[in-house]
Parts: structure tokens; sequence; C-alpha cells
């Protein structure tokens, strides 16, 4: 078990300064009755990865309004 070890009491009385401590890339146990119950440790938020899709470029055009034939086209 890697990390400081800190009881339950002990880590309701410190939680700042503990998680400063965890901020500063510390791992903390809290441990309940000498039995390790739950571990600290820095958060990293996931990578997303954008632009996967290997898709052309959007013409500028896309978005514009259908003319009259173009809508006629889609009517059903």
């Amino acid at each position: 078990m890697s990390g400081t070890v800190v009881n339950v009491h002990e880590a309701k009385t410190n939680l700042s300064r503990i998680l400063a401590r965890v901020e500063a890339g510390e791992e903390i146990i809290i441990a309940r009755g000498g039995k390790p119950v739950a571990r600290l440790e820095p958060f990293s938020a996931p990578e997303i990865q954008l632009g996967f899709l290997d898709l052309p470029e959007i013409p500028d055009d896309f978005f514009a309004p259908l003319d009259d034939d173009e809508l006629a086209e889609w009517s059903l």
C-alpha cells in the first residue's frame, strides 16, 4: 500500500490540509480501525480527442437557406 495513511478522524479534522497535499501530487489512504477504506489521489481529467473522423471540410454555404427549387425537391 503506497501513500500516507490517515484515520477517519484525522481526515475529517484536517480535510483542507489533506486535500492540499493531494493537489500537490501525494496519495493519501483513509483508514477506519487501521483498515484502508479509501484512496485520495490527484484528479486527472480524461483527454478528449476531437476530430477523429476524416471528413471533408464543410463548405461555407452549407447552412445557407435552400432556394425554392431545392426546397421543392426535398418536399414530400
